[in-house]
């Protein structure tokens, strides 16, 4: 069955071309376009995203590897394509609208992120179907453009949730769309989310940087994240706090240490004092654990052995 004879899903139309797509890319913004249509987009000197009119501050074109093979599917299979499958898509393109509308208050994102956070954890399949519409970076893109200076409740709860849906989704994707953090003005709201956020945010991002450090994709990013001072200095002040961020900060420096550059310039910033603060710490803790179980035990028996000294009188 040709597509010519079907109903071209909305899913698999480019909204330029309003064609079927043939080479789906994503762009920062989250929105996916045909590769040609696109790019003659931005060769006429078009800076923002055709839909969202948002300004592109990255000019990569992602390939949308998981849309174009479920077009491959539905142009094989016709009329037998699973229809449960766009009908499991619908409502996630209908969120993430939700949080591409610019009328969208804070609070209707916070919700929309809860929603979807509910929904991978009920439903672990949607996440290959969030990423085919691009949700990844488009979250990234929400939580790194711009950092809200005041920290209110309501955005705190909001990076804190839109990072746990990241980390969620990036074993089922590609790491290459972290790379946009390359641009100076996301990696720095990363880096000031990491210095004021809440212990939540500073544990998801460390996790974060360990995906980053793990794949040749983002290797760049990895060094350019080691180069910077700010990022350094505090996260090797973060591992000398007696706390579970401290262990996540642990993963996060081993991981950055995968390059030779990231090793000298995090002894630079204090590394050896810090990871000897992080040992003692961590020998402290077992001995205040040890002695906590033993004093819990020498109780419980001096506890038995007074219940046996007032049976022993009392039958007396």
């Amino acid at each position: 069955m040709k597509e010519a004879q079907m109903t071209i899903p909305d899913l698999f139309t480019c909204p330029i071309s309003l064609d079927l797509f043939t080479d789906p890319v994503t762009l920062c913004t989250g929105q996916t376009y045909d590769r040609s249509s696109i790019e003659k987009w931005l060769a006429a000197g078009n800076l923002t995203c055709p839909v969202t009119m948002q300004k592109l501050h990255d000019l990569s074109l992602v390939p949308n590897h998981n849309l174009r093979h479920l077009i491959e599917q539905w142009r094989q299979m016709g009329h037998q394509f699973d229809p449960d499958c766009l009908t499991t898509i619908d409502p996630l393109v209908s969120l993430k609208h939700n949080l591409e509308s610019p009328e969208a208050t804070l609070q209707d994102k916070l919700q929309t992120l809860e929603n979807i956070r509910v929904l991978t954890e009920e439903t672990p399949s949607s996440n290959s179907f969030l990423l085919r519409i691009g949700f990844l970076p488009l979250l990234l893109q929400l939580l790194f453009e711009k950092v809200d200076p005041e920290f209110s409740q309501e955005y705190v709860r909001f990076v804190e949730l839109g990072l746990s849906c990241v980390l969620r989704l990036l074993p089922f994707g590609e790491l290459e769309c972290l790379n946009m953090l390359k641009e100076e003005s996301m990696l720095e709201s990363f880096v000031v989310l990491f210095e004021h956020g809440t212990a939540m945010i500073k544990q998801s991002l460390c996790h974060l940087v360990g995906e980053i450090s793990s794949s040749s994709e983002t290797r760049e990013l990895c060094a350019m994240i080691g180069k910077h001072q700010r990022f350094l200095h505090r996260i090797v002040s973060l591992i000398q706090q007696n706390s579970e961020t401290s262990d996540a900060g642990i993963k996060a420096i081993s991981a950055l240490c995968c390059l030779e550059s990231n090793r000298e310039n995090l002894v630079r910033q204090g590394l050896i004092n810090g990871l000897i603060t992080y040992i003692l710490n961590s020998e402290e803790g077992k001995k205040l654990g040890s002695n906590s179980h033993g004093k819990t035990g020498t109780t419980s028996a001096n506890r038995e052995s007074q219940r046996g000294t007032d049976k022993q009188s009392a039958r007396r």
